[in-house]
């Protein structure tokens, strides 16, 4: 699990599984907060969260107020282990605002807000100290990062490799590679035809330090 990026219980906003909808309703108006977790009675044990636009319907349904923040709970089971790999973690997280973190006795640890994990996938893809960006067409095949790592290495050091498969299909395979500052134009041509003459197709070229494509 990625812990540095974990928001600790101690630094949080909580409310208790007995405090009412109104009592929510008076930290969100003073916080710019879209969710916040919701504990047991001792403040140990994770139940679920509570959103504030629930809260407004509520509000909108004229429901009383005085009601329990767990009539509009949710996420319940929308948690994940400390020691959670990479991928649940990532998987968990990317349709909420953060996932809460929880020990083996589902005693609540803390969150990942969704912020911190895309921060830190932009921070590993050395955007910052990085020249240029390239995105690579391939066909898919077994061992096609390999390859075009070793094309590209002998010309440059590679800052960071990332590989996408989002339709599962070879035709949409993409391999990202972001080259350091040392590189200039003259050893990005040799890269980009040697990736060419060995049958890689360039999607489109990025240099970051104008923050523009390159035809």
């Amino acid at each position: 699990m990625l812990e540095s990026l974990i928001k600790s219980k101690d630094e949080l906003v909580t409310v208790s599984e007995d405090a009412s909808l109104e009592d929510a309703l008076r930290i969100f108006e003073t916080t710019s907060f879209r969710a916040i977790p919701i504990l047991d009675t001792t403040g140990t044990l994770f139940r679920g969260v509570i959103y504030k636009m629930h809260i407004y319907q509520a509000q909108a349904q004229q429901r009383d107020l005085t009601q329990p923040v767990t009539s509009v709970m949710r996420n319940m089971t929308k948690f994940i282990q400390i020691d959670a790999t990479f991928f649940e973690t990532f998987f968990a997280l990317q349709d909420l605002p953060f996932i809460s973190i929880i020990d083996e006795n589902h005693n609540f640890i803390g969150i990942l807000t969704h912020s911190s994990m895309m921060n830190m996938l932009a921070s590993s893809w050395q955007t910052e100290q990085g020249r240029y960006t390239l995105t690579l067409l391939t066909d898919g095949e077994r061992g096609s990062l390999e390859r075009a790592a070793k094309y590209v290495s002998r010309y440059s050091t590679i800052s960071s490799a990332v590989s996408l498969d989002p339709d599962q299909n070879a035709l949409t395979h993409r391999i990202i590679f972001t080259l350091p500052n040392q590189v200039d134009e003259d050893v990005l041509s040799k890269i980009i035809k040697l990736l060419s003459r060995k049958g890689f197709r360039l999607e489109s070229i990025e240099d970051l330090n104008k923050q523009s494509y390159l035809s």
